[in-house]
């Protein structure tokens, strides 16, 4: 077993909180995170690129072989793997593994499960120590289907994934089902709205998530702060980090 399976523990579920470039991940790290992720979204956003498009494999890749040696374990959020052709995304796999991620999070925007599959298959052989989180839409963007659900995830255990990830599934009922039938670990998304960390917990649930999160937040803290500075208010939120903070972050 890697480090990084290691975290997913059953009732003590790794958290882990993703980036969008190389200052927020160091700084993740900096709070004691020993796994950061990436979020697709932050990174398409700042490269001006739509996300769940296939668009940002060159920014994936540059992220990761910026952050691969950094001292925390990485693992990437590559969409669907930026491709429909297996080999292809195998070797995406490879590229990261040499450059020293340790995870890859691979979605299967609703498509065929056994294209999935074989991604996953194709991950497998190509980056035998990369873990896999396989991930289904079929809450995120479908409309939650409960037997392709379980159709898909077994699918993609069958195919090789070391976890499974299903976002936008909230309910209580049917994540403890899932920790319950699974024998590899279950990823939910942290929503505000959603089971709390603790309650997650007690469901069994290996990995939380934080997705896009914290880019929004970001975001919206800038857009808060901006506003604030215009109407003649002082920014409210969190302490902001110092210029020479910031660039410590870069050394």
């Amino acid at each position: 077993m890697t480090a990084f399976a290691a975290l997913h523990r059953a009732g003590e579920p790794l958290l882990l909180p993703c980036a969008w470039d190389h200052a927020s991940a160091l700084a993740l790290a900096g709070l004691g995170f020993r796994a950061v992720g990436t979020t697709s979204l932050g990174v398409a956003a700042s490269a001006g690129r739509p996300d769940g498009a296939s668009a940002t494999r060159d920014e994936t890749l540059r992220l990761a072989l910026t952050l691969g040696s950094a001292p925390f374990l990485l693992s990437v959020d590559a969409e669907g793997g930026y491709s429909d052709d297996p080999d292809e995304v195998g070797e995406l796999a490879r590229q990261l593994a040499a450059v020293g991620a340790v995870g890859i999070n691979l979605e299967d925007a609703l498509g065929p499960a056994d294209r999935h599959a074989a991604k996953i298959a194709a991950v497998r052989r190509a980056a035998p120590g990369l873990f896999v989180n396989a991930r289904t839409d079929t809450y995120w963007s479908g409309d939650g289907d409960w037997s392709d659900t379980l159709r898909r995830l077994e699918a993609y255990r069958e195919a090789g994934a070391d976890g499974v990830f299903v976002p936008g599934l909230t309910d209580p009922a049917r994540i403890a089902s899932l920790t319950a039938r699974l024998d590899v670990p279950l990823n939910v998304l942290y929503t505000p709205s959603g089971p709390a960390l603790a309650h997650l917990a007690d469901l069994g649930v290996g990995r939380v998530s934080l997705g896009s999160l914290l880019y929004r937040r970001a975001l919206g803290a800038a857009l808060e702060a901006a506003a604030d500075l215009r109407a003649g208010r002082e920014p409210g939120g969190g302490p902001t980090p110092t210029y020479d903070e910031v660039r410590e972050l870069t050394g």
